[in-house]
């Protein structure tokens, strides 16, 4: 009995072998030769045309979107050798090593690719060149993000935050909902594009509410809701939000989703002394305010507000949740003194007419990003959210705030930005490929402010945002590795030894009187 099954199994090899011999020789290059030139650019996907690329990045894998039997690309610069593939297929796979040689040798050129395609008649076309320009600047290698089901169904933990090599395509988990019970893990945060302090909100249907945090190489658990989260860069403390954030919907839109802030605050935890601390001047009662975001020299804390349009009891939605508009504030601070100074308003929604939010400043000091939409604090449900761009050193000398909307908005969502640490590079969400997905991209920042064709994160499979059914959102750009990872985060907050911190019972703004009238401060020890 055993005599045939093993012929089997050699005559399944054998084939096995054949077959790869076939695909082989079917993928031999073969001459170009003679080739009749087409007028015009081909047709690739994603769309990696005329863009600003990162000399560390990815291979910009593409699809030809141009029918043929054969296809032949070349890449070149001014220097080093090109890279020549050949395929029958119309997917373009660049091996990492002969790009990153070419990229790297050719920092601040031209990077140039040549599609022939051979038609059914044997002939070949050659289309115009498809040119990129490769940048001086590296992006940060590493890039944290959240990946989801769009309709935030938390179907077998399908919430869980990833972390990418982006000079490669190795994926890695950070850590998933599936480890803490079907969690939503959220509102990952670090300081100064450093991996070694992190914040990240868990919310788990079985061990509760927390916030993990990873200091150095150390893990433990924070016992509060932590919100949006700004660390402050010399990694000492950080500014969070604690929201009361219902989730409503329409009726018919394409986006149903919508939510409203019906009350919120921002709060500080201080790493050294194990605090959390209330500056009622970001506690207002008749305000809401909400995105924190530091400066580059941690000298400002910027943030969104808006007045309470509705009262204490107010159904949800508030009747005039649409009304709601967002401005743009700023505070000055003094870490070493520990001294809060006055509000400023840096962008009214007056002037504007819209709502700011998700605010990041880029670490150089240099410039402000954020979304406007027609009202709210949450741009990513909002077709008409739009990426802006502030020159905060030019604000510091006039009256009036310099901004403008960004070239490259689309007519769908733009939301969730982070800066490279050299402030060259700004990744964001939007939902311009797909309309309901978000997917990251890429733009570099010229040293005057210019922001210039994004390009979508690169995968292997150049296919694969069109079999995707995940979005992908709140990006961090971060210079190494994360720290800690997957089951010690999760072990962590499973075993709840949390630092214990006593929070308003509302989670909300704290009720008048709550604060010392001697102290800017209202502060609350912790425990390991």
């Amino acid at each position: 009995m055993r005599k045939p099954f093993v012929v089997s199994v050699l005559l399944l090899a054998v084939a096995a072998v054949i077959c790869a011999g076939l695909v082989w020789l079917s993928d031999r290059p073969e001459p170009v030769g003679s080739f009749h030139e087409i007028d015009r650019q081909p047709r690739i996907q994603p769309d990696y045309t005329g863009a600003v690329v990162p000399p560390n990045i990815a291979p910009l894998n593409f699809l030809v979107k141009e029918p043929g039997t054969a296809y032949h690309v070349r890449i070149s610069s001014a220097l080093g050798d090109p890279v020549e593939l050949f395929s029958r297929r119309p997917a373009i796979r660049i091996g990492e090593r002969p790009w990153h040689a070419l990229l790297e040798q050719n920092r601040g050129r031209e990077l140039r690719i040549d599609i022939f395609v051979k038609g059914e008649n044997g002939q070949w076309d050659h289309f115009q060149s498809v040119t990129n320009q490769i940048a001086e600047e590296d992006i940060d290698r590493f890039l944290v993000y959240r990946k989801m089901h769009p309709t935030h169904l938390r179907v077998k933990g399908e919430i869980s935050i990833h972390f990418r090599d982006l000079s490669g395509f190795r994926e890695s988990l950070l850590l998933s909902g599936k480890s803490t019970e079907n969690a939503c893990v959220n509102c990952h945060s670090f300081a100064a594009n450093r991996s070694d302090k992190m914040l990240m909100g868990v919310r788990s249907p079985t061990f509760g509410v927390g916030t993990l945090l990873v200091d150095g190489t150390a893990v433990h658990e924070i016992g509060a809701k932590f919100g949006y989260t700004s660390w402050h860069p010399s990694g000492r403390m950080a500014v969070y939000s604690v929201n009361n954030l219902p989730m409503f919907y329409h009726s018919s839109r394409n986006e149903v989703r919508d939510t409203v802030d019906l009350d919120s605050f921002l709060a500080c935890y201080f790493n050294d002394s194990k605090e959390i601390g209330v500056e009622p001047n970001l506690a207002r009662k008749e305000h809401l305010e909400n995105w924190p975001a530091w400066s580059g020299d941690g000298k400002h804390l910027y943030f969104c507000s808006t007045p309470v349009l509705w009262p204490k009891d107010t159904p949800n939605p508030p009747l005039l949740y649409d009304q709601v508009k967002y401005s743009l504030m700023r505070v000055s601070y003094d870490l070493d003194n520990n001294h809060w100074g006055a509000l400023e308003t840096v962008l009214s929604a007056k002037d504007t007419g819209r709502s700011i939010a998700m605010p990041r400043c880029s670490p150089d000091g240099r410039w402000l990003s954020f979304c406007m939409c027609d009202y709210g604090y949450f741009p990513a449900w909002q077709e008409n959210s739009d990426l802006y761009l502030l020159d905060l050193a030019a604000r510091d000398e006039a009256d009036k705030p310099p901004y403008r909307r960004l070239e490259i908005n689309s007519n769908l969502s733009e939301s969730w930005q982070t800066w490279s640490s050299n402030s060259r590079w700004l990744v964001f969400s939007s939902k311009r490929l797909h309309g309901v997905f978000t997917r990251l991209f890429i733009s570099y920042v010229g040293l005057d402010g210019a922001v210039h064709k994004p390009i979508v994160l690169p995968q292997k499979d150049p296919a694969f945002y069109e079999s995707c059914l995940l979005t992908f959102n709140t990006p961090e750009l971060v210079t190494d590795r994360p720290a800690a990872t997957g089951e010690a985060l999760a072990r962590t907050f499973r075993k709840r030894q949390e630092l214990a911190v006593q929070m308003p019972i509302t989670m909300a703004t704290p009720e008048a009187g709550q604060a010392s009238s001697e102290s800017a401060w209202q502060a609350q020890g912790q425990r390991e």
